[in-house]
């Protein structure tokens, strides 16, 4: 499966912003999609995952709960990130993730992923 990030842009604190992932090749339906970020001389980082089906309310990474909300499209074959409140330290290059054997104790985890997109930045601006 293929995935192409975008929506990054330059934005100020307390800003939304929604990041689109589209997948081609395969149906996302059976796969599990995340959002990972790596800001400058930093790790990739886990920001988001939802598993294969509906029906779940999503992970996230401690930093971004309640602000950002993962969701899929099945008929778009797409996986959205919106994120809102945003501040300075969510400045990042965004990923997109798939998997279609991620378990659940490794949705958090960047090695669960074997499909990657190009990735999109995001600056915040204070």
């Amino acid at each position: 499966v293929q995935l192409q990030a975008s929506g990054g842009g330059l934005v100020q604190a307390g800003d939304s912003l929604r990041l689109s992932c589209v997948a081609s090749g395969r149906p996302l339906t059976t796969f599990a999609v995340a959002w990972f970020r790596q800001a400058p001389g930093k790790e990739r980082e886990f920001v988001a995952a939802a598993k294969y089906s509906g029906g779940y309310p999503g992970k996230y990474a401690e930093s971004v709960k309640g602000r950002f909300t993962i969701s899929r499209d099945n008929a778009k074959n797409s996986v959205y990130l919106q994120m809102s409140s945003l501040r300075p330290e969510d400045t990042a290059v965004y990923y997109c993730g798939a998997d279609s054997s991620v378990i659940s104790s490794n949705l958090g985890s960047r090695s669960g992923y074997h499909y990657w997109g190009q990735g999109t930045q995001v600056t915040v601006s204070s």
